[in-house]
């Protein structure tokens, strides 16, 4: 086989159409031409092609994943569940995770770090509901105790505290009980301890 004709694309000035044997054959990315060499007139077989196209796959996958990171932080765990939607396969997932994880693009630890700060800062979860939704985005559970771990106590309190003080004139026309029962499974849904909560309602609730 030998490649007959290699034309830059009339859309795209980054990318090439490659024809062999006077057929189209494919397209890829300008520097991808350039890294394997191709030229008009050179012999080529089925192994080099296929060569050729993983590393035109790979940077499609990778340029998904970059605009992937865009917006947001992301898990390990996101890229990949993005990638497979896209209908990547596993060698070229995996080759693109790694890619990211070299240059600390992709970091579990530090992820779980920024997520937890933004829900406790934004949404003012309690440690439980933070190590659930951290569960959900694919981080190892050693990295999520790892990081509650820094989460102090005192601090969980003084959240759970005052996040309760703000909805408890939602329950003034509440008897002490139902207030007991509604603040307490409110502070649950939100992720604090039952320690934390009984603290809190010993301290609010009279």
């Amino acid at each position: 086989m030998k490649i007959t004709k290699i034309e830059q694309q009339k859309n795209n000035k980054e990318r090439v159409n490659v024809y062999i044997d006077d057929k189209f054959a494919f397209g890829l990315m300008i520097e991808i031409k350039y890294k394997y060499d191709l030229q008009e007139n050179m012999e080529i077989n089925e192994e080099y092609i296929e060569k050729v196209l993983r590393e035109e796959e790979l940077s499609k996958a990778k340029d998904q994943a970059l605009k992937f990171l865009t917006y947001r932080q992301r898990s390990e765990k996101e890229i990949i569940d993005k990638l497979r939607k896209k209908g990547f396969e596993e060698s070229i997932i995996d080759d693109t995770l790694n890619y990211l994880k070299k240059y600390k693009l992709v970091d579990d630890v530090e992820f779980a770090k920024a997520f937890m700060k933004d829900k406790i800062n934004l949404n003012k979860f309690g440690p439980i509901r933070i190590k659930h939704e951290l569960y959900k985005k694919g981080i190892d559970n050693t990295i999520i105790e790892k990081v509650l771990e820094e989460n102090d106590n005192e601090d969980e309190y003084n959240r759970a505290l005052n996040l309760a003080k703000k909805k408890l004139p939602s329950y003034k026309n509440d008897d002490k009980n139902a207030i007991y029962r509604k603040l307490g499974g409110f502070l649950q849904r939100k992720g604090y301890s039952y320690d934390c909560i009984f603290k809190v309602l010993k301290e609010l609730v009279k």
